[in-house]
């Protein structure tokens, strides 16, 4: 029998419309043969919509003013059994897995990963403490300093408390960049090289965050490996590297310029580094809490030197996604891991149910 896989998509971050067009490719990607699929859209307002298999291709945002309101559902429990609600007409149905792609705030930091733990759904990904910690960019490099994690020189900024420029400088050098601790896809990241910058940028970063990351800069090539499976037992990909453009991975380079950047895989490094990067990928996802499916991005220096930049929980599904690329050099097509990441949730599920949470009987 089929399983019915709820996909999940939009959101109230500035991602927004990087998940709808990953959402679109996994929808295309999901073997039919195995799964029915139920589009749920949030809008920027937060509102939960369900959309026809014919109206995603055309979606481009979500707004409640542009949504007929009979389309609004929930994801429910009912009698400990998840469901999908339809708000007009009172219908349920059962849903058997859910695959988030929220990008960013509210869906990559561990709030919908609560919702779906207590709605009783197995889901695709990192679970509640494994995304909040990789979303907060501060948390991330605490722990990854504890566990033994090669990472950069850092301070945190708050908009509570200002911090001088020539205080970052002395110890971080120059130039350094800025970015919002908690967000994605490089929004509200800059590179800072001068007083002047960081005046005008850092009220950029702020808009999107209380907290800012300002992290030393690093000359090295960056290096990207995907990584898969539970917590106790990670696969790493076949390596990547980015060649960027632009003077960094900018929101820009990213999504905007077809041209910002090239993308290398496997990565031209030889089959020493390669282990050294696909071990220590592994290590930093076991030691951050992943389940299901992460990005590790590094920086590697000019003396081979390898250092964590940051873990992407929730790596884009867009045709220029560097996460299903890695995957497919590895020899894993793509809706071939799409399946796999739906079958490591129900493996998650199965492995969580042997836990006793009824201790008074």
């Amino acid at each position: 029998m089929k399983k019915h896989i709820a996909l999940i998509f939009g959101g109230q971050s500035s991602e927004h419309e990087v998940s709808i067009n990953s959402a679109k490719n996994i929808f295309k990607a999901l073997d039919k043969s195995l799964f029915t699929v139920s589009l749920l859209g949030i809008s920027k307002e937060g509102s939960w919509y369900l959309f026809s298999d014919s109206e995603i291709e055309n979606l481009k945002s979500i707004r409640d003013a542009d949504i007929n309101q009979e389309k609004h559902a929930a994801l429910v429990a009912k009698k400990s059994k998840p469901y999908i609600l339809q708000l007009h007409n009172s219908q349920y149905t059962p849903v058997d897995c859910a695959f988030p792609i929220v990008h960013g705030t509210n869906g990559e930091d561990g709030v919908l990963q609560g919702y779906l733990k207590m709605v009783g759904v197995p889901f695709v990904g990192c679970g509640v403490m494994g995304s909040a910690i990789n979303m907060d960019k501060e948390v991330m490099k605490i722990v990854m300093t504890s566990a033994g994690i090669p990472n950069s020189k850092y301070l945190v900024l708050k908009s509570t408390k200002p911090t001088q420029y020539d205080d970052i400088v002395k110890k971080l050098g120059s130039p350094f960049f800025i970015k919002p601790a908690n967000a994605g896809s490089s929004v509200g990241v800059h590179k800072i090289k001068t007083a002047a910058d960081f005046s005008t940028q850092l009220k950029d970063s702020f808009k999107y965050d209380h907290k800012v990351i300002a992290e030393e800069f690093i000359d090295g090539r960056e290096i990207e490996c995907s990584v898969m499976g539970l917590n106790h037992k990670a696969n790493a990909a076949t390596p990547g590297e980015l060649v960027v453009k632009h003077e960094f991975y900018s929101y820009e380079a990213k999504y905007l310029d077809d041209h910002g950047a090239e993308i290398v895989i496997p990565a031209k490094i030889d089959s020493t580094k390669t282990e050294e990067l696909r071990t220590l990928a592994a290590k930093a996802y076991e030691a951050l809490y992943c389940d299901g499916l992460a990005h590790v991005d590094f920086f590697m220096k000019k003396n081979g030197d390898l250092v964590v930049n940051e873990l992407n929980t929730l790596p884009g599904f867009t045709k220029i996604s560097m996460y299903p690329m890695m995957w497919k050099a590895h020899g894993v097509e793509y809706s071939s891991l799409i399946t796999m990441l739906i079958q490591c949730a129900f493996e998650r599920a199965e492995f969580d149910r042997n836990l006793d949470l009824n201790f008074m009987k």
